[in-house]
């Protein structure tokens, strides 16, 4: 199906009243607005990652209720099983005596599922989300179900408490579409957050979207054009995160262990296709890939021990690879 101009016009408004009504609940937290809307819109996964009290939840919570979507959440701990997150057969009695196995669907049979903490569980019960996040079906007992439409997995995750946790596997974390990072909230912030936590009025959000609606957007977004000139960019800059290239810089070969994989590129079209629908195109710019690169690259970046004892961090690297490319160098 082929869109016209208007129809992406006049997506892009609903998607700005939806991002309106969020911010009438949530303070500040601009970046992490967007790009967990670009992740949703590419129907993929986000992982949010920042300090304790920062509203991640609750950021998670606002967007499920503005987009009308059913929402479970999955506190990770290091004792959860897997049967908790899937679901398990039981056995039921019906009323001529006999019994029967009936399956009991566990949280993630839901349309948007926030695991908290994912890093706290261990990787056994990590593992129970792959099949979900990857197929968008649950296997049990050899029966395998279906996901709900749209269905997304949103985790968190504490970077300074590292005691008791479980870092999620490269392989697990390639599954998100995007890394989030969320910033710490500013004074005039924070003094706003306050008023709208502490006081006697609450906030009643209207929901601006169906479900239906969402997954026609869905589609318009992958009809978004990308131009051959920009996916080559975009390859460009995914073929030099590898040390092993020999055009690669300096800064890689010295500090990176492992570069990207090809669902790096697919989440940087991905997103930059979402980004450029919200601001109502139907095409890929340079701004889009250069505004989405780091967060669908920073953690499929893996640093060598020197880089991590370097302290640098992996947007440090991103950062130049985009420069070199913006200067005209060969990368």
């Amino acid at each position: 199906m082929t869109y016209t101009a208007e129809q992406y016009e006049q997506t892009s408004k609903q998607l700005e009243q939806v991002r309106r009504e969020i911010g009438r609940y949530i303070v500040g937290q601009d970046e992490t607005i967007d790009f967990t809307l670009y992740a949703i819109l590419a129907d993929g996964h986000a992982l949010l990652e920042g300090l304790p009290g920062l509203g991640k939840t609750m950021l998670i919570r606002t967007i499920s209720e503005v987009l009308d979507l059913s929402f479970t959440r999955i506190q990770f701990t290091p004792d959860l099983m897997p049967a908790d997150i899937t679901g398990t057969s039981i056995i039921e009695r019906m009323p001529d005596g006999t019994s029967q196995f009936k399956f009991k669907e566990g949280p993630i049979f839901s349309q948007m599922v926030l695991a908290d903490e994912i890093n706290r569980a261990t990787p056994k019960t990590q593992s129970a989300l792959l099949e979900a996040m990857g197929e968008k079906t649950v296997t049990v007992l050899g029966d395998t179900k279906q996901m709900s439409k749209p269905f997304f997995v949103l985790a968190t995750q504490n970077p300074i408490e590292m005691e008791g946790t479980y870092p999620l596997p490269e392989a697990q974390m390639d599954r998100f579409l995007c890394k989030i990072q969320v910033a710490t909230p500013t004074k005039k912030e924070l003094i706003e957050i306050m008023k709208r936590t502490t006081g006697v009025n609450k906030t009643v959000l209207e929901k601006k979207l169906s479900t239906n609606q969402l997954i026609e957007i869905q589609k318009m977004v992958k009809e978004v054009i990308i131009a051959d000139d920009m996916l080559e960019y975009a390859a460009d800059l995914v073929v030099a995160t590898h040390p092993d290239q020999e055009d690669a810089p300096e800064i890689v070969r010295q500090y990176v262990e492992y570069g990207s994989g090809p669902r790096g590129l697919q989440s940087i079209i991905k997103l930059a296709k979402s980004r450029a629908l919200m601001n109502g195109r139907f095409h890929v710019s340079i701004a889009d890939i250069k505004t989405v690169v780091k967060p669908a690259l920073r953690h499929r970046l893996l640093l060598n021990y020197e880089g991590e004892a370097s302290g640098l961090k992996v947007d440090d690297i991103v950062d130049q690879l985009v420069e070199a490319l913006q200067q005209g160098q060969k990368v």
